[in-house]
């Protein structure tokens, strides 16, 4: 209920406006059915006007509808599964890092204002590295640093500490696959987890965020284009989609065909993202980044709000929406 009345006090009226005559256009109804129809969605299913059209839940019925998951639902699957006291693991880069050391398979280091001796050693030792505020999102602040003989350590240092860009990681190779897709970016695999009570951990969907135009990131809200994959196989089974909506058969700059791509050591991401979700099963919806490396995936890093825009992409057997597979998944024993 907090969430709806926060919600409908946010309301856009314009942008309202503007969804209602989309959704009459592209579903032939009514502009009053519509409105209607929309404010039910909202306290039926939780779901937005923005979910609404992005949805298309004006061609759904009543029993499809209750499988998506809408920005309500979701919020409701969050604040069910992942208790606020255990998220600084996973907002904190540098938390994250250490409660995961074993999953990382790269160094990588914190700086501060008394440790200029080891920042020197460690770039002298890595000709790239990444480097990141500890409360890095969506890829902003995220930069790959090429070090040179016309680098000067001590300028570099304090450049970093002065814009908070405090944790330096030597950069994750990734495998030779993944380079096809897009060479200048680590391609990650998005896998969402599902831990429950039973001590099972799930994989409920997962995604190829791939960058693009030669970016070093590959973040959906940062250039990037992103893939749905078969869970169980690993392999993109539908087109690519940026942020404005745009769709892709083929990656827009290499041009590698991505439909039916595979992604490599499938079984190993699987593998990983199973046993990094039992060191911290208090969190029970994850959602991991994956790096795929030459020889082993491994984390870089987490998200305990999966962006559910990304479960429009994924195919569910027998199913509109992907409620069921949380549920399953949530229900599932040894």
């Amino acid at each position: 209920m907090k969430y709806m009345i926060k919600m409908f006090s946010r309301i856009n009226f314009k942008k309202f406006n503007k969804i209602i005559n989309e959704s009459s256009k592209k579903s032939g109804k009514s502009k009053i059915y519509i409105f209607f129809d929309m404010i039910g969605c909202f306290f039926k299913y939780q779901a937005g006007y923005a979910d609404y059209i992005f949805f298309e839940m004006y061609n759904l019925s009543k029993k499809e509808r209750k499988t998506i998951l809408t920005r309500g639902k979701n919020n409701s699957y969050v604040k069910r599964l992942n208790p606020k006291e255990y998220w600084e693991y996973i907002d904190n880069k540098a938390l994250f890092n250490e409660k995961f050391k074993d999953f990382l398979n790269r160094e990588y280091m914190v700086l501060n204002s008394d440790n200029y001796i080891e920042f020197k050693d460690f770039i002298k030792k890595h000709k790239e590295i990444i480097i990141k505020p500890l409360d890095a999102t969506c890829g902003v602040g995220v930069e790959k640093v090429v070090i040179n003989d016309k680098t000067d350590p001590s300028k570099l240092y304090k450049k970093l500490l002065d814009n908070k860009q405090i944790l330096i990681e030597e950069v994750a190779k990734q495998h030779k696959d993944m380079n096809k897709l897009h060479p200048s970016s680590i391609n990650t695999i998005r896998v969402v987890t599902i831990h429950n009570k039973y001590d099972v951990t799930t994989v409920v969907a997962a995604v190829c965020r791939m960058g693009t135009a030669g970016r070093v990131v590959d973040n959906f809200h940062n250039g990037g284009i992103c893939a749905p994959l078969d869970a169980k196989k690993g392999i993109i089974n539908d087109r690519a989609v940026d942020k404005q909506g745009n769709f892709y058969d083929t990656h827009p700059t290499t041009k590698t065909k991505l439909i039916g791509y595979q992604i490599p050591k499938w079984d190993k991401i699987v593998k990983l993202v199973t046993e990094a979700s039992k060191k911290i099963p208090e969190l029970g919806l994850i959602g991991w980044d994956v790096c795929v490396g030459p020889d082993k995936p491994c984390l870089i890093e987490a998200n305990q709000y999966p962006a559910y825009d990304l479960y429009k992409m994924i195919k569910i057997p027998n199913s509109v929406g992907i409620i069921p597979v949380f549920e399953d998944a949530l229900n599932k024993r040894k």
